[in-house]
């Protein structure tokens, strides 16, 4: 079997991170990220599911997340994946549409799965000028013209890539999103909603694609990954966010992110030295 690789790279010029995955036999469980993902798969066949869509992804399909999309995956052909990618944050992705069409707009993409020749001719030089540490200004005109031809075939404005939420459940939300850091208990957030536990789990389901603990774990890794990305150690970025433990946040950041703690933190290390335990 091929041997597994992850490499992760943070670009300062563009800020944006770029990964490639190769040999991956993980599957990824039903999650999201508050981030726009742009990937390509370079070999390999998975079943995807996305938003309530089943998928089977193969070599040459772009793969496109809007911040939210409910999304999961496991190899379907017995074999491997390799996969690179872009996570972009809804910050900056603002300031790429203002300077894309002139109008500072958070785009969203219409499609999560595509084939696109074009696209691949300017994402691939562009994720392997990122990965190879390129300072030339071809990676930003990469960028750009991606962008430009992503927008221009599958753009549409942000607030239609979100799911119409009852009241009660934005209340869910909300509640989970300010006390994330604590222990939290299911009476609780039924409580804050107004609803029922069944009526509840079953409505957020619907609504969100993903259970109430899923999302509160969802948003716990997310509050992790900006720890890490400022140097916190991974045991202390799991207890200030609500993880019991650090192996208990380790098991759910590889899950989510492809990447054990210790090694997501280094990426963003700008000195070396320092503690590279709590993987």
């Amino acid at each position: 079997m091929k041997k597994e690789t992850r490499t992760v790279v943070y670009d300062d010029e563009l800020r944006i991170e770029a990964y490639r995955f190769e040999g991956i036999v993980q599957p990824f469980p039903n999650h999201f990220h508050e981030y726009y993902v742009i990937g390509f798969i370079e070999d390999g066949e998975r079943g995807l599911s996305c938003k309530g869509q089943e998928y089977v992804i193969t070599k040459g399909n772009i793969i496109l997340f809007n911040p939210g999309d409910n999304h999961g995956c496991v190899q379907n052909d017995g074999g491997t994946l390799d996969y690179r990618g872009f996570n972009i944050s809804k910050t900056i992705m603002l300031d790429l549409a203002e300077e894309v069409t002139g109008k500072r707009i958070l785009p969203g993409f219409s499609e999560n799965v595509i084939f696109d020749e074009e696209v691949t001719c300017y994402l691939r030089p562009l994720h392997e000028m990122v990965m190879g540490g390129s300072g030339e200004f071809g990676k930003e005109e990469n960028l750009l013209l991606l962008l430009s031809l992503l927008f221009q075939r599958y753009g549409q404005p942000f607030e239609s890539c979100i799911p119409e939420c009852r009241e009660e459940i934005e209340k869910a939300c909300t509640f989970m999103e300010q006390h994330y850091a604590e222990h939290i208990y299911l009476d609780q957030i039924c409580r804050y909603a107004g609803l029922s536990k069944s009526t509840l789990l079953r409505a957020f389901t619907k609504s969100k694609g993903v259970t109430p603990y899923l999302y509160l774990q969802n948003i716990r890794i997310g509050e992790a990954k900006k720890l890490l990305e400022q140097g916190v150690a991974p045991i202390e970025a799991a207890l200030s966010t609500g993880f019991s433990d650090q192996s208990h946040f380790t098991n759910y950041f590889n899950s989510f992110i492809g990447l054990a703690p210790g090694i997501y933190r280094d990426i963003f290390k700008t000195e070396t030295g320092g503690d590279q335990n709590g993987e």
